[in-house]
């Protein structure tokens, strides 16, 4: 209202609200709408379980593709151990000799000398199927703390389908440091004693114009007793030849006179050491080398 007492007239626009609120309802505010989050849309729900199914499709033809592939492999073995009887190679230990075998008196670090000689046997008791070996690493030790003797290396061979080869090898040791107290428990100079031999390769199998691929072997052989060799006799004493001399008279020249020679001993000639005649199956070992380490 005015100061005369008079209402202010309104303007068009709060008139026409004010006679709509009048006439309709309270007046029309604009309202921010409210946010409520939505769930996941179904194409989303629909992506994920495919890729669900489509990993489990994955992993399901694969384990049927190993074995499938097992099968196949179980049946090709079958088939070529029923058609060629495979055997593994048999090896026989029939002599070990020890030529030399020396260890010196150190109470903190002895050094070992020696010299073995070993005879074995390789039999192929197949009659279609041929061995490829490698050349052969060959070590020997003692039997009760495995105070190593020597090593050697033999060339490999192929052994011919129902075939004997006789393998010879000689392990040597030169100042080889040894364990002290092992070494004195185990190496004995007088009497037998048991030592082990190892043979490393590796082995291929031929059959017509096929080969495999070679694969690690040990051929391992205990229950060796040899025994060091006996020492050799002082020698004896030469016997010399005495000369006589006769005396002559005074005017006639003196002669010497010299006996036949008596037989004299010349130095004793020692006997080789004795052979250790054993007859030893040897055990076949298949080596296969995964990563790090072998089995």
């Amino acid at each position: 209202m005015s100061s005369n007492g008079k209402p202010n007239p309104q303007p068009p626009a709060a008139a026409a609200a004010t006679n709509g609120a009048g006439a309709g309802g309270p007046p029309k505010m604009y309202q921010r709408p409210i946010y409520r989050p939505q769930g996941p849309a179904k194409g989303r729900r629909g992506g994920r379980s495919s890729c669900r199914f489509s990993c489990c499709c994955c992993f399901f033809w694969a384990v049927l593709v190993v074995l499938l592939l097992a099968l196949v492999a179980a049946v090709a073995g079958g088939g070529f151990y029923l058609l060629y009887r495979p055997h593994r190679p048999a090896f026989t230990l029939s002599v070990a000799r020890v030529n030399k075998l020396s260890l010196s008196s150190s109470a903190t670090a002895p050094a070992l000398t020696d010299s073995i000689d070993f005879t074995l046997t390789a039999k192929n008791p197949n009659k279609k199927l041929v061995y490829l070996y490698d050349d052969f690493t060959v070590t020997a030790a003692t039997a009760a703390n495995a105070v190593p003797l020597g090593e050697a290396t033999v060339p490999g061979f192929l052994h011919e389908a129902n075939n004997i080869t006789v393998i010879k090898a000689t392990v040597t040791a030169a100042a080889l440091g040894v364990d002290p107290t092992a070494a004195s428990s185990d190496i004995k100079k007088s009497g037998t004693f048991a030592i082990t031999l190892d043979l490393e390769t590796k082995a291929g199998i031929k059959v017509g114009g096929l080969k495999t691929k070679k694969i690690g072997i040990q051929v391992h052989c205990d229950g060796i007793k040899v025994a060091a060799p006996a020492p050799a006799p002082a020698p004896a004493k030469k016997k010399g030849v005495k000369l006589t001399v006769a005396k002559a008279p005074s005017k006639a020249p003196a002669v010497v006179e010299a006996p036949e020679p008596s037989a004299a001993v010349d130095d004793a000639t020692t006997s080789p050491p004795a052979a250790t005649t054993v007859a030893r199956v040897c055990q076949v070992r298949i080596r296969v080398k995964i990563w790090k380490w072998t089995f």
